[in-house]
């Protein structure tokens, strides 16, 4: 069962029951965003999830967080199983930025297997995991070639079906390896779709004292990919791409209202991306195998309460999608 929430928007209840409803925000103003409002630098920032089109639960708490909080953006995957799903729903959230979940990892290729056959195992699936991917590209196993035929047709997958794209990143980072980064940046390029997102944090709580578990290896992660982040930086801007500064891989499934408060308060000015993992725990959710699984929920819950709003209104902070045109729930400011 779906749990109703009161929308800190409208005041009414939201439901997931409704699944064909749409919600537009009432407060989102279209206008372009400047870089300056009066003597203040802004600090803007995306609030983004992966893994939308992942399965039906996985829909619905994007939405809900769209609907109901402060989610703006969305990553789609082109060939999951509820994709069809998501971009129906989509359509009736012009506010809500959409860009593509590639996937070159745990799942199945828009192409058919024989077409690229470096790519997939006997069972015509991707590997499960970025850790035989990117071995197996150091190893010189991978057709780059293959790679990009793949991403091409998920990209174009997404467009036929009529999904305006703001932007490009990729199921478990694996776009993070140069070779991989260079064809995404061609894609992009090729396209018209301004942002590709750079898995890298500069800012990590290793040092800190607070770090444990989960969240210290994912920081040390994040420190070791630094060679390919600078790389890819390069590679982004040859190609006139913008490039947002990155938060939340090392608060993957361990996102919490201090987490939250501690990467709003070091927003920089500009804009920053900060991915989540919003949905409902169910079955469905448990059959893909993937680790986040209460975490989902969780972080659901917080995008959408009362502490992450009045985070935001305290510290200035600008919610945008990832192109920019939309300036969302600014007037929230004015409210007490």
């Amino acid at each position: 069962m779906r749990r109703s929430r009161t929308s800190w928007l409208s005041g009414t209840c939201g439901s997931t029951r409704h699944r064909g409803a749409s919600s537009t925000p009432a407060t989102c103003s279209r206008r372009r965003c400047s870089e300056s409002e009066g003597d203040n630098v802004v600090r803007r920032l995306v609030v983004n999830a992966d893994d939308l089109g992942l399965t039906v639960g996985v829909n619905d708490g994007i939405f809900d967080a769209h609907d109901h909080g402060i989610l703006t953006s969305a990553s789609l995957f082109a060939g999951a199983p509820a994709t069809l799903d998501a971009i129906r729903r989509a359509r009736g959230r012009p506010s809500l930025g959409v860009g593509v979940h590639l996937a070159l990892v745990d799942g199945t290729p828009t192409l058919p297997p024989r077409r690229v056959p470096t790519l997939v195992a006997d069972d015509g699936r991707f590997r499960r995991s970025w850790k035989p991917f990117i071995v197996a590209c150091l190893r010189g196993r991978v057709s780059l070639a293959e790679v990009e035929l793949e991403l091409t047709a998920q990209v174009d997958r997404l467009r036929s079906a009529g999904v305006r794209l703001t932007h490009l990143d990729a199921h478990k980072h694996v776009h993070a390896y140069p070779p991989v980064f260079a064809i995404v940046a061609r894609l992009a390029g090729r396209f018209g779709i301004p942002v590709v997102r750079v898995p890298y944090e500069r800012w990590s709580p290793i040092g800190d004292g607070s770090a444990r578990g989960t969240r210290r290896l994912q920081a040390l992660l994040n420190a070791a990919m630094r060679p390919w982040a600078q790389r890819d930086y390069r590679i982004a801007a040859s190609h006139d791409l913008r490039t947002p500064h990155f938060a939340g891989r090392i608060h993957t499934g361990i996102l919490s209202v201090d987490a939250l408060a501690g990467v709003v308060r070091a927003l920089q000015p500009g804009v920053t991306e900060l991915m989540v993992h919003p949905g409902y725990a169910d079955d469905e959710l448990e059959r893909t195998g993937t680790r986040l699984v209460e975490s989902r929920q969780q972080e659901l819950d917080l995008l959408c309460s009362l502490e992450a709003r009045a985070l935001l209104v305290g510290e200035r902070v600008d919610l945008v999608r990832h192109d920019l045109t939309h300036v969302i729930k600014r007037s929230f400011r004015h409210v007490s």
